[in-house]
């Protein structure tokens, strides 16, 4: 039974959302529903722990990555295929939203509590998630307007009643801080008065309402249940904008933080534990602050490196990233950096807004925009639009560069940038199609118009056996390589989550930061060479008998100097 010390705490955690809003005595309602919700759960289950190390590692995929002729349910197909090539390299899998849904690949969710019938069955995430971490969406700030929410809610029926945001003509959303350039609020003639529906994201995806306390407590219960089915760390879709006020920026609300609070506050009390990540893609000082004070979210996307390391790359300049990085707050236990370069999104600008100057980022844009990239664009005050993400594959964004029109070192690129995102402090996360250097799905574009489908390809089963098979295919070269890293990153102690990170500024050509252990026996130097020139580094004696974990091989120079070929990366170790 959870303690009086715990139930007391959730009371005021309520009491910090829903203060001006609801009396005592109706919080007090909700909390006791909370309360029964943790009892109810932890009676069922015994107390099992999460361990986070250097063997953290995350595959990024969508339950039907992989399709299958004669598979009817595609989640067993993938899993199948992370059994014969990934279960050595990736411990956790995020299966990107694997519920009904009727647009967004997934995220205009029909059905919470369902999975897609094409994609599998509860049994089949339960059954897997007994061997290997699971993490999953939780879709909190919209729901499908073809959802058994949004019906109930016309016909003002549970569940789905109340569920929904309207505002009407009086609400002041001048100052709304966009995420897409579609119209915002939707007008409707329901309930015998005129009200506007709010849709962030799409005219599919209707914003919920979180002022309505059944809504935070349904999301409550939608987690218990995917920690029944054994998922066990949980990214929090879209949050930022949970909550909305009259006459704000509608983003980064205190109420929206004081959410994830009570989220981390009841997964703290689960006999199981779990994690919380946010999805916050926002300038850097506003992502940063989903940490808290160690009080809400245990990880948060690494929304900044991803935009960083390809301009650095294609640019052949480290001065930005450096900065950056020195300037990067060091985690704590408890809270991680989540890396990635790729996700089923595109790569986002707003996380660079500060950090890059204004003809930085247009340089970068022009040269995405040769590379292959589609864009999606944000309403801004003025009514103009903005870039909001470049949509493109991490292949196509660094195949070519000014400095390198022909692509001659596409590859030591891709595979350098991959090294230092998966060596950086924090865990890697890899997108799937990322393991084999995927380019741009142009065919699905051209038939869907939707930008982000450029980078959301499904591989056939037989064809990627088969590619795999042949040692000089393109993707049996990149998951080769890839894999290697992983493995070695995966026995070294420095290579901890949490273990620290020193950047060291070598000048404009080279990006490099050192790991130390957390007990402090192994020190590893990550040093890459940004330029499609070979640099030359003197190094102190001390490094001598240091060895390069990736391939061995070091080029010490009769000066002393360790010679960097174009775009390598060696990491040394002591």
């Amino acid at each position: 039974m959870l303690s009086p010390v715990g139930q007391k705490k959730i009371e005021k955690k309520l009491r910090n959302i829903y203060n001006f809003l609801y009396s005592n005595i109706e919080i007090d309602l909700y909390s006791k529903e909370i309360i029964q919700v943790i009892n109810k759960f932890n009676k069922k289950n015994k107390k099992k722990n999460k361990l986070i190390s250097e063997k953290t590692s995350i595959v990024i995929c969508y339950g039907d990555s992989i399709l299958y002729s004669k598979q009817k349910y595609l989640i067993k197909g993938f899993q199948n295929f992370y059994q014969k090539k990934l279960k050595n390299y990736f411990n956790t899998v995020h299966f990107l939203p694997f519920y009904p849904s009727s647009s967004d690949s997934g995220f205009a969710v029909k059905d919470h509590y369902k999975i897609d019938n094409r994609i599998g069955k509860w049994s089949d995430i339960s059954n897997f998630a007994k061997k290997y971490d699971i993490m999953a969406d939780i879709v909190i700030n919209h729901s499908s307007a073809r959802g058994l929410w949004f019906k109930n809610f016309l016909k003002e029926k549970k569940p789905g009643k109340d569920y929904f945001l309207t505002v009407n003509s009086k609400f002041n959303a001048s100052k709304v801080i966009r995420p897409r350039d579609h119209e915002l609020l939707k007008k409707i003639d329901i309930f015998k008065k005129t009200e506007y529906l709010w849709r962030t994201f799409s005219p599919d995806q209707l914003d919920l309402n979180f002022k309505n306390p059944a809504v935070l407590l349904r999301f409550i219960k939608i987690m218990i249940n995917l920690v029944n089915h054994g998922v066990t760390i949980f990214r929090l879709d879209a949050i930022a904008y949970l909550w909305k006020e009259s006459g704000t920026k509608c983003i980064n609300l205190k109420q929206t933080h004081e959410i994830i609070k009570l989220f981390r506050l009841i997964c703290s009390f689960l006999n199981i534990k779990t994690i919380l990540v946010t999805e916050t893609n926002l300038p850097e000082k506003e992502n940063l602050s989903y940490f808290g004070k160690k009080d809400e979210a245990n990880w948060i996307y690494n929304f900044s490196l991803p935009p960083l390391l390809i301009h650095a790359f294609l640019f052949e300049n480290s001065s930005y990233l450096t900065k950056w990085s020195k300037k990067l707050p060091s985690t704590k236990p408890g809270n991680n950096y989540l890396n990635f370069i790729a996700s089923h999104d595109g790569i986002g600008m707003r996380p660079v807004e500060g950090i890059l100057n204004k003809k930085s980022i247009k340089d970068l844009l022009n040269r995405l925009k040769k590379n292959g990239s589609k864009f999606s664009y944000r309403k801004i005050k003025n009514k103009s639009k903005k870039v909001y993400e470049a949509n493109l594959t991490v292949f196509n964004a660094l195949k070519k560069s000014d400095f390198d029109i022909d692509g001659k070192f596409y590859f030591e690129r891709y595979i350098s940038a991959h090294a230092i995102m998966i060596s950086f402090e924090g865990v890697p996360a890899i997108y799937f199609n990322s393991l084999f250097g995927t380019s741009n799905d142009e065919a699905k574009y051209i038939i869907t118009g939707n930008n982000r489908d450029v980078n959301r390809y499904r591989w056939n089963q037989k064809v990627i056996f088969n590619h795999l098979k042949n040692s000089k295919s393109k993707q049996s070269i990149f998951y080769k390589n890839l894999t290697n890293l992983l493995s070695i990153k995966m026995r070294q102690k420095a290579f901890h989550p949490n273990a620290p990170r020193t950047t060291i500024n070598m000048g404009s050509k080279i990006f490099c930061f050192q790991r130390t252990s957390i007990d402090k026996k192994q020190i590893i130097i990550c040093i890459t060479n940004l330029s499609s020139k070979d640099q030359y580094l003197l190094l102190d004696r001390k490094f001598n008998n240091w060895k390069n974990l990736i391939d061995r091989k070091i080029h010490i120079l009769p000066n002393k100097k360790l010679k960097l070929e174009p775009f390598q990366t060696v990491w040394l170790s002591n």
